[in-house]
């Protein structure tokens, strides 16, 4: 099922000015290169996994005005009437390349490239970062998580928390790309097929005369996917013993039990043994309340018994950091004659000056290793000789080089539209999925850490180096 809607008019107001302004000064065709790029990882991780490509790639092609969209710009009073009998046939025209789904990557490197007409490349803006620092940052924080439960599932249970009903849908989906087993959210299964689960609320066990009630009743109607809520009155004086109660009524053995409150260590080891005692060796114990990476962690380490967590808004929203600084920058214009001329920021704030240029991205393996130790941004027309020593630095400290041999260099940008069509098989979101899961396996485990993670390479090509270089000079003179 495809989830379409026409977002043509999310976007901030001066993008619309702005094209108002190319259109009346001659710049409507002129093109541009734009690149989407962040700045830094989230929690101080090591990296990020990109996600949202998709979505961009229905608005993409969803993309046109409507009369009562034209009928609004004119009210406004701000626009010449002959560009907005121009928005009425408008369309994406352009080219984007961008990195896959899943992948993991790394600040000040391009993670989508648009080149397209001045309107059109300006005009995408909003909706492209929204949607990929959005997906982005969820993806990201979700990662951290199912790493910390070492091999237990994750179900994302964030929906009532999500800010907003994409952030909830959206998000679901971005979390399992990057692990999650499955997800609380029936919509987020019906529109991307990511697995929905669910048991009951306490207003279930409430509901009833007693909680034995409650649970002999749900165990009668789910005999394949019991999964009991034991903490509404007394998790080990109650809850636990009804559950079992129950399932030893039903002849159910498959099953789980839920734990959503009090001290999730002690609870759960004395939860097990008594389900252990019980005969009920292949009863899960699940948690839930307010779990994270770095309580998920500290569970495991004190020895919880738990075999599945459920973690809602600090996931969802990713609460301890809610915001991706993905942003989207000129790099190059092209002149009349169609040569490539680069574009530089500059900033008071030595982080935002941008790196000029059409670019390509690679990653860099060891041959012998087959993990990642570096990118390496470089202008559009460079390739990398893999038979020869490579010199790369630490863009933080440039004094330390390394020099690299036996390596296999793997471009990261891929096409996606060639002149406003689409020339990218969208995967589906199980090969999205194994994506991302075969690349982190291509990671090194300090640059996962979620603590003083090592520091990756991102290093600029010579060519590349003396650009911006050149650039700068040309500025100071």
């Amino acid at each position: 099922m495809k989830y379409e809607k026409n977002y043509t008019m999310l976007f901030d107001f001066y993008e619309i000015t702005m094209g108002n302004g190319y259109f009346k000064t001659g710049l409507r065709e002129r093109i541009c290169y734009f690149d989407v790029f962040f700045r830094s990882v989230p929690d101080g991780g090591g990296f990020a996994i990109a996600a949202g490509l998709e979505q961009v790639v229905n608005y993409i092609q969803n993309l046109h005005f409507d009369e009562e969209d034209i009928a609004y710009l004119r009210s406004k009073g701000l626009f010449d009437e002959e560009f907005l009998d121009y928005l009425r046939t408008f369309r994406f025209t352009g080219d984007i390349w961008a990195v896959p789904e899943g992948t993991p990557v790394f600040p000040r490197e391009p993670i989508m490239t648009v080149r397209a007409p001045a309107i059109e490349a300006q005009f995408i803006e909003t909706y492209l970062l929204l949607t990929l620092n959005h997906q982005s940052l969820i993806a990201t924080k979700a990662s951290r998580i199912v790493r910390a439960a070492q091999g237990r599932a994750i179900s994302e249970f964030g929906s009532r928390r999500a800010q907003g009903v994409d952030g909830a849908i959206a998000g679901a989906r971005s979390a399992y790309i990057a692990g999650c087993a499955g997800t609380a959210c029936a919509m987020a299964d019906e529109l991307y097929q990511v697995p929905a689960t669910g048991t009951m609320a306490h207003s279930w066990v409430q509901m009833f005369e007693d909680e034995f009630a409650a649970f002999d009743a749900y165990c009668g109607l789910y005999p394949n996917a019991a999964t009991l809520l034991v903490d509404t009155y007394n998790v080990l004086k109650s809850g636990v013993p009804n559950a079992i109660k129950a399932f030893k009524k039903h002849g159910i053995t498959k099953c789980a039990i839920r734990i959503d409150s009090g001290d999730l260590t002690y609870l759960s080891k004395k939860a097990r043994k008594m389900l252990d005692d019980a005969g009920l060796t292949e009863c899960k114990i699940v948690a839930s309340n307010a779990l994270d990476e770095y309580i998920i962690r500290d569970l495991l380490t004190q020895g919880a018994c738990i075999d599945l967590f459920g973690v809602g808004e600090r996931l969802i929203t990713s609460k301890s950091e809610p915001v991706f600084g993905g942003v989207y920058k000129l790099a190059a214009i092209e002149d009349d004659a169609g040569h490539i001329i680069p574009k530089i920021k500059i900033s008071e704030n030595a982080g935002k000056v941008t790196t000029p240029h059409f670019k390509k991205v690679y990653r860099l393996f060891g041959k012998d290793t087959n993990k990642a130790f570096a990118d390496l941004i470089t202008v559009y027309d460079e390739t990398i000789d893999e038979t020869v020593p490579l010199e790369i630095f630490d863009p933080d400290a440039i004094w330390k080089r390394e020099t690299i041999c036996d390596f296999v260099a793997e471009e990261l940008l891929v096409p996606i539209f060639h002149n406003g069509a689409l020339v990218y098989d969208l995967p589906d979101i199980e090969t999205i999925r194994a994506h991302c899961a075969a690349e982190l396996e291509r990671q090194w485990e300090e640059v996962k850490r979620f603590e003083n993670p090592h520091n990756y390479y991102v290093d600029l090509s010579q060519k590349l180096w003396d650009t911006k270089a050149e650039l700068l000079r040309q500025i100071k003179a």
